[in-house]
């Protein structure tokens, strides 16, 4: 009774905020969706509004309107957001996070919608026959091929305890890139001659007895794959490992300044930038054309100098410090 409650709490908040929006006098709306509260997931929300700002779209000027909202990883809230900026007719949507962007292309045909920190439309299973994703979706996405580069890095800088090197990783069973990037990390563990342990887990709130229960397996490193989960739960991941003395890798740059060693991946305030770019375009002229979903273009090897440190772990010149 008390969740039905909320939710209709919610409804009727964001009613409110839908009669205050309608009161735009021309000036264009943006209904920017998050799925979950993180600190480097926000990254990229702060980037999209940059490059407006930088595009000449702001807050500031009063030429933009930014209507934000954030789900806090509840399915039923994020559906209820999305369904109201629909309804507000909103001049795009920007979604955040493969769940975002899901939702919003479920929801609409018309309303541009502009994604960040989500994979490619075959990864979220939304493409068609001929592998197109829907004619309304662009901003900018990610294949799994850089994980066999951020994958690799393990074996080149840790050496195993006990002959052959063991690394564990948890993954979200319903989020399709996080199932699809744990088997394409369980063949590369093939090639690799790696052990790999791979544990599923549902929300966050089990990320901790999921992360204690791979690290009594005895494995050598933790390596923190593309999953929403991960991103949520990671400093309780991080305060596991390291009572266990078991260093992270990962395929997310933004993890490494919240505690792993390195990682190989896209820059999280770069990719919602290079989305923002795209709705600038289309905020200049309300057309569509010559915009398309782009792959990340900036991708970064980043190490962090403390966690290696405490883990005696040499790093290469190519990677870049971050604090």
């Amino acid at each position: 009774m008390k969740i039905k409650y909320l939710l209709l709490y919610a409804a009727s908040a964001l009613i409110l905020a839908s009669c205050n929006s309608n009161e735009k006098n021309n000036v264009p709306v943006i209904g920017f969706v998050d799925a979950f509260e993180d600190a480097t997931i926000a990254q990229a929300r702060t980037g999209f509004t940059d490059a407006l700002k930088q595009n000449g779209f702001s807050e500031d000027q009063h030429n933009v309107k930014i209507e934000y909202h954030n789900a806090q990883g509840s399915i039923p809230t994020l559906t209820l957001i999305v369904n109201q900026f629909i309804g507000e007719k909103v001049d795009l949507l920007a979604t955040c996070t493969t769940l975002s962007t899901i939702t919003a292309i479920q929801k609409t045909k018309t309303i541009p919608v502009f994604a960040m920190v989500a994979p490619t439309p075959a990864l979220m299973k939304v493409a068609d026959a001929n592998g197109n994703g829907p004619t309304n979706l662009f901003g900018t996405q990610e294949d799994l091929n850089y994980i066999d580069t951020s994958f690799s890095i393990i074996p080149k800088l840790l050496k195993p305890k006990n002959g052959k090197l063991t690394i564990g990783m948890i993954y979200n069973q319903s989020e399709p890139q996080s199932v699809d990037a744990m088997n394409r990390i369980k063949g590369l563990s093939d090639k690799l001659n790696v052990t790999l342990v791979a544990l599923p887990v549902n929300t966050s709130a089990d990320a901790q007895l999921v992360t204690q229960s791979l690290l009594s397996k005895n494995i050598d490193a933790f390596f923190a794959n593309p999953d929403n989960t991960v991103f949520a739960s990671f400093e309780t991941i991080v305060k596991s490992c390291n009572q266990k003395n078991v260093p992270i890798f990962t395929s997310e740059a933004g993890l490494v300044q919240r505690g792993a060693v390195a990682a190989f991946g896209a820059d999280i305030y770069q990719w919602g930038y290079q989305t923002g770019l795209q709705a600038a375009q289309y905020l200049k002229t309300h057309k569509t054309d010559g915009i398309k979903a782009e792959m990340v273009k900036i991708r970064k090897r980043v190490y962090n100098p403390a966690v290696a440190k405490k883990y005696g772990i040499a790093i290469p010149a190519n990677f870049e410090a971050v604090k």
